[in-house]
């Protein structure tokens, strides 16, 4: 009777329709069936064409060169390599019998490959790729690989050239001097322009590879008797992790090393500058290049490397000194003006002179919002309008973002919905968020904005104060690779802290920044600024026939 049921129980019982769970592509690999690599020509090719596909900027073209005919096939990618050099290069010395034959070893499928390689082909840039796999690959990055019948090896040659732009001027980070040369999507392109700046020995490119799908290249810029080896570790580690599909931008590999991914604040910094990616790696931190983009990565990162500009070290010290002052002061007035207006307004009116409250008071006479709504409601209308302007085109996006705040402004004025002393303060809010040097700090305190403004609406003073120190308590614990992100302030010596608030001439510089813990802390000597000779204050000029004479007061020489 037990049989029984148990039988009638698995008839009746209905069968899952529940669809199989997706498989993921290191699954699906692994349950594909490996293809072998033939060394016959024609099963290659066949193997190839399977692999690619019916892809129209595939180009294969087979041939037979030599006495006894031994076939070859070149194979690359319109668009990705050159065809002219493949063509004068490569096909018309092995098709051209006047070449082939001129050597007294006669070209054979046994000794084709060397005799190609060392002795028929006019080229420089030729490497092995031990099977198709790595071939492909290769030639999937604008690379040619020649393909020779019942050889296993195959010849690869350094033919990529697509279109690229070349270096402009950076755009997000505009200086009034130095140099406009900024990188562009082309890796290439971005290693040269590095070198032309670090002419030195142990300049270190170690490339490194990102994303299943796209092989995006990675490039590690450091000097190799500088760098500090375990942050240097600690990065390839982290990129060698990364196990997705794409990595099409520097920013994707950005949020996969970052330390805390949660955190609102940038942990690495990002340039399009040349001299300023170059500064970076002379001073011992390391660079990351992604290719098909001009953001190149810094790191280790500190908080007060967003408050300095490129120009901060091609001017006067104390032009220098006065700018980063006025950033630090500016960075403060983006975040707590509105919350501090709000604060005082609502809850702290006694903290205002008698004439200013009076004319806050009058000023606001017939609006029907609470400040904090007021001001919630103003800073969004201010983002939005900065969102459009930034997306419009360059020739209408300026002009929409300016006449549309100042039309909405005042209309809201005249219409009794908002104060003047509110749009005074979210102005200035604006004005104070674009003398941020880096785009993404700025967009940091953009948002803290908001709530700190819902906290001082609720509590005032207690509310922005302590608003304040959760942000600083944050800041104290994150890091950078290593590095607090606090530093000199944390971790540093009183030498890191003069160099991060201040801009000491450059004689000064006499060390590199304690915290990043470098092989090579000293990067010049001592007393190398340049005085007048002791004793005596007349300056020494050259003559018409180039010999040294002293400037006579009141001569003819006399300026």
């Amino acid at each position: 009777m037990t049989n029984a049921f148990s039988l009638l129980r698995k008839i009746i019982r209905p069968r899952s329709t529940r669809p199989a769970a997706p498989q993921t592509d290191n699954e699906a690999a692994a349950k594909k069936p490996e293809n072998v690599d033939s060394t016959i020509l024609k099963e290659r090719l066949a193997l190839i064409k399977n692999r690619l596909g019916e892809s129209n900027d595939v180009v294969i073209r087979e041939f037979s060169t030599g006495s006894t005919e031994v076939k070859m096939a070149v194979l690359f990618i319109d668009g990705l390599a050159n065809k002219q050099l493949i063509n004068d290069a490569i096909i018309k010395p092995l098709l051209s019998t006047t070449i082939v034959n001129h050597y007294p070893e006669k070209l054979t499928a046994k000794n084709a490959f060397d005799l190609v390689k060392n002795n028929i082909v006019f080229y420089s840039e030729i490497s092995t790729a031990p099977d198709l796999t790595q071939a492909l690959k290769m030639v999937l990055s604008g690379d040619t690989a020649l393909f020779i019948d019942g050889e296993q090896k195959v010849l690869v040659f350094g033919t990529r050239a697509w279109e690229k732009r070349t270096p402009a001027e950076p755009e997000t980070e505009a200086a009034v001097r130095g140099s406009r040369e900024g990188f562009t999507e082309t890796m290439r392109i971005n290693t040269s322009l590095l070198r032309r700046r670090i002419k030195h020995e142990n300049l270190r490119f170690e490339t490194m590879k990102a994303g299943r799908r796209t092989v995006t290249d990675v490039n590690l810029v450091y000097i190799s008797d500088i760098v500090n080896q375990r942050t240097l570790e600690e990065v390839r580690r982290r990129i060698a992790a990364i196990d997705t599909d794409a990595i099409l931008e520097s920013g994707y590999i950005e949020e996969y090393i970052e330390d805390y991914p949660f955190s609102i604040f940038p942990q690495i910094e990002h340039t399009e500058r040349v001299d300023k990616a170059a500064a970076a790696v002379i001073e011992g931190r390391i660079l990351i290049m992604t290719d098909n983009t001009p953001f190149m990565l810094i790191v280790p990162t500190t908080f007060f490397q967003y408050i300095s500009a490129a120009e901060d070290y091609y001017e006067r010290p104390y032009i220098a000194l006065f700018l980063r002052f006025l950033r630090l002061f500016v960075l403060n007035i983006a975040l707590f003006l509105p919350a501090a207006y709000v604060a005082v307004v609502t809850f702290h009116q006694e903290m205002l002179p008698t004439p200013l409250l009076l004319s806050i008071a009058a000023s606001r006479e017939g609006i029907p919002f609470p400040v904090v709504a007021e001001a919630l409601v103003m800073e969004g209308t201010f983002e939005v309008l900065r969102e459009a302007g930034v997306r419009l085109p360059k020739t209408v996006g300026q002009a929409v973002s300016i006449v549309g705040g100042l039309v909405i402004g005042d209309a809201a004025i005249r219409a009794g919905l908002v104060s003047p002393a509110m749009v005074i303060i979210v102005a200035t809010t604006a004005i104070s968020t674009f003398a941020i040097p880096a785009y993404n700090a700025a967009v940091s305190i953009r948002l803290l904005r908001f709530p700190l403004i819902f906290l001082a609406g609720i509590m005032g003073l207690y509310g922005l104060i302590c608003g304040l120190i959760l942000i600083l308590i944050h800041l104290a614990g994150l890091q950078s690779f290593g590095v607090p992100y606090l530093s000199p302030l944390v971790h540093g010596t009183f030498s890191d802290v003069v160099k991060t608030f201040t801009r000491p001439p450059w004689w000064l510089f006499v060390r590199r920044p304690h915290m990043l813990g470098l092989q090579q802390s000293r990067r010049q000597a001592t007393n190398t600024f340049s005085r007048k000779p002791e004793g005596s204050t007349r300056e020494l000029t050259h003559d018409a026939t180039g010999e040294k004479r002293q400037n006579q007061p009141g001569g003819e020489n006399d300026s």
